[in-house]
């Protein structure tokens, strides 16, 4: 254990580092970006090493893998976030736990939620997922919403008991105009969080970047990483 707690705390300080040097590059306060650790596939026991080293902010895209882990660490002080496609039989079992789902890309997604969290007596904060690969459905090859779909979308949540509208998600698309462009993706939704902020001004949240393009997220302006393997190292089965 001792082990694992060095590797995570090495890995964790190199990580701030490069948010540092980043926000530094961008003239901006790293106190501005929350860093997440996406913790999939990884142990509750590597969770609670990292809640030990300061980590507030954990993410997982999977409820069967991520309830149990958030239940055995609940004694913790974490804000859990979801992050994956989520189906609305999952959204009872999610609310349960998650203070943030960052994946909302639905009208039926948001009504699941609302009833869910008033039935819970809880507030979940919501991100609306920005799909820059959006196909002629409006949806993206990985779930979210095209940007026409944002506003439409944005106004259901707000009017919705129980949820809290926080802001914008993307994940760098792999098809595209913006494929292999993060940077230009990154610096399109915080043009599209821009216009949210007019309807809905406290929709401040920009979630944005992973471990290979954080640099970018940053100097766009992103308020929150996504970070997995270059704080937990390679998953299994993944290289």
């Amino acid at each position: 254990m001792t082990d694992r707690k060095n590797e995570l705390a090495a890995h964790l300080a190199r990580v701030q580092e490069r948010i540092a040097a980043a926000c530094a590059a961008a003239g901006r306060d790293p106190r501005e970006v929350t860093l997440i650790v996406v913790t999939k596939t990884y142990p509750a026991s590597d969770v609670r090493i990292l809640s030990g080293l300061g980590v507030r902010d954990v993410a997982e895209n999977r409820d069967q893998d991520a309830a149990p882990k958030a239940a055995e660490c609940s004694d913790l002080p974490l804000n859990w976030h979801f992050v994956g496609q989520l189906q609305t039989n999952k959204v009872r079992s999610v609310v349960g736990y998650a203070s943030v789902v960052q994946s909302v890309d639905r009208a039926r997604l948001v009504t699941a939620l609302s009833k869910e969290a008033v039935r819970a007596g809880r507030e979940v904060g919501c991100l609306l997922q920005v799909a820059f690969d959006a196909g002629a459905d409006g949806r993206g090859e990985r779930g979210g919403v095209a940007p026409e779909g944002i506003e439409e979308l944005a106004d259901l949540v707000a009017a919705a008991p129980g949820l809290r509208l926080d802001g914008l998600m993307t994940v760098a698309p792999l098809t595209g105009e913006y494929a292999g462009r993060p940077a230009a993706a990154f610096g399109r939704l915080m043009d599209l969080s821009t216009d949210l902020r007019r309807a809905h001004p406290a929709a401040n949240m920009v979630s944005a970047g992973m471990s290979a393009d954080l640099e970018q997220a940053v100097a766009a302006g992103a308020t929150h990483v996504r970070v997995g393997t270059a704080v937990l190292g390679v998953r299994p089965g993944l290289g």
